[in-house]
């Protein structure tokens, strides 16, 4: 592709809505020369069809009652596409198939009714009984942990009102703003299907020719080329609602709000370098970490906030609120914290629990509503329908993980009957409503129960089309760059220079280089300079120019990452000749901190310590890397340091641990393994004894990044 042709596809690109973009790119890309040009007479292969050979016009937005209006059922054209995508795998889930979950609670604070009805944020004596799914999107049910990903938070509330799932994602924005497009994005970022690679990533082309192609997907790539696209683990994510949903109160008054999981464990992620290696040596990392932790009675713990908007601040900001690309600064909109979310139970079947629990946005109970967000609304068809191919037809709701429990109405009480897996026997001659044969006995409309919507004016041509207001689509892009600290900018650079480095096309590589230059400058110019194409210039002319928002410091993890060792795990390497009371006095650090203490040894039948005892390990050193770990020390005698300095695997321990910047604490004798490892002094190198407050401290102060940039310049 010449330099002119590609400058006047990025122009094209940015010009105009969303849903004219993807239309002019596609007609720019397929130009014909002029004896082969198409007219509108004639049949042609280039056209876009439904499966039943009708031409689409539109293949961006669904059919909605006004541009920001909600989607009408009767869009064909959607329902085929997604109920196509939504069938494409069996068993598996298409997306989210990798995944791990458990039992729990949740309890509000106080009562929430100023704001909402819904029946389970409002008493703090009950304690709701919940099942919570995590997972990785991208990847098949046999890929490993540590993909970079987003990954997914969903939580079923089993409420005295019925079953309510808030079905999210440890981020709060989304890649696209209209559901018609999830199928593609899938498509684009799954393995490519001429030969099935790669599994579990994004760094191909299909993926980036896709966001390439898709302004409005600029602001979810800065969060998955984050530090948050590798979560250390799931009990240290956060996790988000992503939409704007509506909360209705008892005397009908309607707010607009955002819901937040928040871990009281702080936020952390891992290296991408320690998440490759992770991968390799302990690929169920998350999923034990989670079993493990609740096991030994750590039970995961997080808060709900919620971010709630009246009208008039939503008619004040400077994005549209039904934008899923879009996010409400805290700074602007500040969390209401109503309650605490505690897992404390593991499933008894994998199976019959994680795997057969099906969500769906439609759960709903009174006093929360859905808006018009189009990717939401979206959703609402393609949860129920996935479950139809999955767990083998309608009655999945009959399965016990998807019971409502506790609820007095009890569940099925309907007049829906038969189908595949039928499990329940309904009794009497009746199986409709209305009906004068059962002697009323059977379920009937209950208006002062029931759900009802809370009534709001619809009006609208029908269109297919978007927003005006959803055209920025590089200004909360710019925001989240400039919110991070200097070590999480260069970990996103990195990041895009990985991804993109795999791609081979470069004309695909170019266009991305010009959607980054429209969010920053450092950005685009730290990438180019990795991808060695600093020379390549393109431009492109945004539908709605970048503008510089204030920063936000909540979305920077390091910047408010809590001084804690709780939770976390200190991996200690022992060898012959060690000091046993330096070890003793490790653990009572670790306990009194609520970490975790693991003691590794050449052998996993232990090592000798000073007085000839034999300490059992709890890991063979083959076994247990340095990446599994927060923090690392070595105990060992002047002798075995120098066998372990000359053991490779003891050296790559030692080294690995002081590349990824984490605190190194040791042993006066251990110096020979050190020197061997390439570890140079500074204020996360610990000596270590039977004193040990020096080396906790630094460990709760996190990780050393002051060192990365000579160690890990490329990340």
């Amino acid at each position: 592709m010449n330099s002119l042709f590609s400058t006047a596809l990025l122009s094209v690109l940015c010009l105009g809505l969303s849903h004219q973009v993807h239309a002019q790119a596609q007609a720019t890309a397929t130009t014909k020369p002029k004896s082969e040009k198409r007219t509108a007479e004639a049949k042609e292969e280039g056209t876009l069809t439904t499966n039943h050979g009708l031409p689409v016009a539109d293949n961006q937005n669904q059919l909605k009652a006004g541009v920001r209006g909600p989607v009408l059922l009767e869009d064909f054209i959607f329902r085929e596409k997604m109920q196509h995508f939504d069938h494409e795998r069996i068993p598996e889930r298409i997306v989210h198939a990798r995944g791990s979950g458990a039992h729990g609670y949740f309890q509000c604070y106080e009562s929430q009714a100023d704001i909402t009805k819904a029946a389970f944020l409002q008493d703090p004596a009950k304690k709701t009984e919940v099942f919570v799914r995590f997972s990785t999107v991208a990847g098949e049910r046999g890929s490993a942990d540590l993909a970079r990903d987003v990954r997914g938070f969903a939580v079923k509330f089993y409420t005295k009102e019925g079953n309510y799932d808030l079905v999210g994602n440890n981020i709060p924005v989304f890649f696209i703003q209209d559901a018609m497009k999830f199928p593609d994005l899938v498509h684009a970022v799954k393995p490519e299907p001429h030969n099935g690679i790669p599994q579990a990533a994004s760094a191909h082309d299909t993926f980036w020719d896709f966001a390439s192609l898709m302004p409005e997907i600029n602001h979810m790539l800065m969060w998955v080329m984050s530090d948050r696209a590798l979560p250390r683990s799931y009990r240290m994510m956060e996790g988000f609602g992503v939409h704007t949903f509506r909360l209705i109160n008892a005397k009908g008054v309607a707010s607009f709000v955002k819901f937040h999981w928040r871990p009281k464990l702080g936020v952390q992620s891992v290296l991408w370098d320690e998440a490759t290696k992770i991968n390799g040596k302990d690929p169920d990392f998350h999923r034990k970490d989670l079993w493990e932790a609740i096991e030994r009675g750590d039970f995961p713990e997080y808060e709900l906030g919620l971010q709630v908007i009246d009208d008039a601040t939503a008619a004040k900001l400077e994005f549209d609120l039904l934008d899923p690309t879009k996010l409400v600064p805290e700074e602007i909109v500040p969390l209401r914290i109503v309650g605490k979310l505690v897992l404390n139970r593991n499933p008894d079947n994998f199976f019959a629990e994680t795997e057969q629990i099906a969500f769906l946005p439609t759960n709903l109970v009174p006093g929360i509503e859905f808006t018009n967000d189009p990717l939401l609304q979206g959703r609402l068809f393609s949860y129920q329908d996935t479950q139809l191919s999955r767990l083998g037809g309608p009655n999945f709701h009959q399965l016990p993980i998807n019971q409502p429990k506790g609820c007095p109405m009890g569940f099925g009480t309907n007049f829906q009957r038969d189908g595949m897996h039928q499990t329940m026997v309904p009794k009497g001659r009746v199986a409709y409503e209305p009906n004068s044969l059962d002697g009323g006995k059977g379920p009937r409309e209950n208006p002062a129960q029931g759900f009802i919507s809370a009534p709001e004016e619809m009006t609208g041509p029908k269109v297919r089309k978007r927003s005006e207001t959803f055209g920025d689509h590089y200004s909360q892009a710019r925001l989240f760059f400039r919110s991070q600290n200097e070590t999480e900018q260069r970990h996103i650079i990195n990041a895009f220079t990985f991804e993109l480095s795999k791609v081979q096309s470069k004309e695909v590589r170019v266009r991305m280089l010009a959607h980054l230059a429209q969010v920053d400058a450092t950005l685009h110019s730290g990438v180019a300079a990795g991808l060695g194409m600093k020379e390549t210039s393109e431009t492109l002319k945004p539908a709605v120019p970048a503008h510089d928002l204030p920063p936000s410091p909540s979305l920077s993890i390091l910047g408010k990452a809590p001084k804690i060792l709780a939770g976390r795990k200190i991996g200690v390497l022992v060898a012959d000749g060690f000091n046993a009371a330096a070890l003793a006095a490790l653990r009572k650090s670790a306990a009194a901190e609520k970490a975790v203490l693991a003691v590794i040894s050449p052998k996993v039948g232990g090592a000798k310590d000073g007085e000839e005892k034999v300490v059992q390990a709890d890991m063979a050193l083959s076994g247990a890397p340095s990446v599994l770990f927060d923090a690392v020390v070595i105990l060992s005698s002047k002798e075995s340091s120098d066998q372990l300095a000359a053991d490779k695997t003891a050296v790559d321990w030692v080294s690995d641990a002081f590349s990824h910047c984490k605190v190194l604490g040791y042993s006066p004798d251990a110096r020979p393994l050190l020197d061997a490892a390439g570890v140079k002094a500074d204020e996360g190198t610990i000596e270590v004894g039977q004193e040990t407050g020096d080396f906790i401290q630094a460990a709760k102060n996190g990780r050393i990044w002051g060192r990365e940039p000579a160690v890990r310049p490329r990340g």
